[in-house]
């Protein structure tokens, strides 16, 4: 720790936000956008440090993209072999995804990122691409990794290992950049925002939650407005759900199925949540969403579930906190692999506010009831998303300090002004 210490406050949140453009469809209208033969505008882009690696990523292999405000104009043609070291950052969105561009498109590459992002698995996409025919080699099934371009495809037609988002899309964006049709088998209904950016762009593409099969590659492309990011928003709905007096409207939110799993736990739990004005945006599902502050109770969260709630599996230990009774989560072992340790950051948000954790083979069992932070002082280990669920646990908790708001960069650069805002 630096010794400077940034201190969470406890209080209710009211009146309208707005959260930014969601992180993981930036991404992925970015990479489908450099397949476009003439320039289209990606508006509302998030303006966090791992969709600018992206961006960085793509122009490293010969797309252009340009920047004016928070969008961003971009466009491909022939990608070529990077000069140099494809950068990802803390980004592993970015890693996965750019192999499987660069696969498609039979590139050179190398692929490395920061101290953080070496840590986590790469081997999986690697394991998956190879399938396809891609020549990767990983450093112990991490990063640094080269991939020196790809030979015949040994199938079209794949199983994946586990229900990875991010490991579906690489597989897509490997066929897209080689215009190869493929199946895949095996999702468990992963996020399927690549699925619906695709069908967006024309592609012939049908999935189930289940089976993927991209039958034709993307042939109109249009802009694009991303909607606000559900995984920002999900910080501000469980903040105003455990804090008395809340009542917040969080505006232009996606509401993707295969990612709110949390509104369907904190629904379980009592909360009280009211989806407004639903609509579509670009093949995606939106809405406002309301919410006030309510009494919770302890619920189970199977594996199925905490799928659709995998990024906010800490912030959803939050609302266990403060809910009277057990909640119990389980199959989350992959929170292991994220920016940090996240079942090890939930222990720590717990013992922060004096909750009990019972560890389970594949997850954990929460005591909740009445958490007090009384100033406590909390390791976020530079992940953005352990920032912010402190910031939702001290508003119903306590004052709760953190040793490092920077992280939260990543992807919501704005939100300490907005929460303060709220909290006025």
């Amino acid at each position: 720790m630096n010794g400077t210490y940034l201190t969470m406050r406890p209080g209710p949140l009211r009146g309208t936000m707005t959260v930014p453009g969601d992180k993981s469809i930036s991404h992925r209208a970015l990479i489908l956008g450099a397949k476009s033969p003439s320039p289209i505008e990606v508006r509302n882009l998030n303006p966090g440090r791992d969709v600018r690696a992206t961006a960085l990523a793509l122009q490293a292999v010969g797309a252009s993209v340009e920047f004016d405000a928070s969008a961003a104009r971009v466009s491909g043609g022939a990608l070529r072999d990077p000069q140099h070291v494809i950068d990802c950052m803390n980004s592993g969105s970015t890693a996965r995804m750019m192999l499987g561009v660069c696969a498609g498109a039979n590139l050179r590459a190398h692929f490395d990122g920061d101290a953080s992002l070496r840590r986590r698995p790469m081997e999986p996409v690697a394991a998956h691409l190879r399938a396809f025919g891609a020549r990767i080699e990983t450093t112990n099934g991490t990063l640094p990794a080269r991939l020196d371009g790809r030979t015949a495809s040994q199938t079209r037609r794949f199983i994946l290992v586990s229900p990875s988002a991010q490991i579906k899309t690489a597989l897509l964006l490997a066929g897209v950049f080689s215009e190869t049709p493929l199946t895949m088998l095996g999702d468990k209904g992963s996020r399927d925002h690549t699925e619906r950016l695709l069908r967006f762009f024309g592609s012939d593409i049908s999935f189930d939650r289940s089976t993927v099969e991209l039958r034709s590659m993307p042939s109109h492309f249009s802009d694009v407005e991303v909607p606000g990011d559900f995984s920002a928003a999900a910080f501000f709905i469980v903040a105003a759900a455990v804090s008395p007096g809340s009542a917040i409207t969080i505006a232009n939110v996606g509401v993707n199925p295969s990612r709110t799993g949390l509104l369907d736990a904190l629904a379980q739990m009592g909360a009280r949540i009211d989806l407004q004005n639903r609509r579509e945006r670009c093949g995606e599902p939106v809405a406002d969403i309301h919410v006030e502050s309510a009494d919770l109770r302890g619920i189970a969260v199977g594996a199925d579930l905490a799928l659709r709630a995998i990024d906010e599996i800490l912030v959803l230990a939050v609302a266990a906190a403060f809910a009277r009774g057990q909640t119990r989560i389980t199959g989350v072992q992959e929170l292991r692999n994220k920016e940090s340790d996240r079942l090890a950051a939930i222990l720590r948000l717990m013992r922060a506010a004096g909750v009990t954790v019972e560890p389970l083979p594949n997850g954990m069992a929460i005591h909740g009831g009445e958490p007090r932070c009384e100033d406590a002082l909390l390791e976020t280990q530079g992940d953005h998303r352990t920032a912010m669920a402190a910031a939702a646990l001290a508003a119903g908790a306590g004052a709760l300090r953190i040793d490092d708001e920077s992280s939260i960069d990543v992807s919501f650069p704005d939100f300490l002004p907005t929460l303060r805002k709220a909290q006025q």
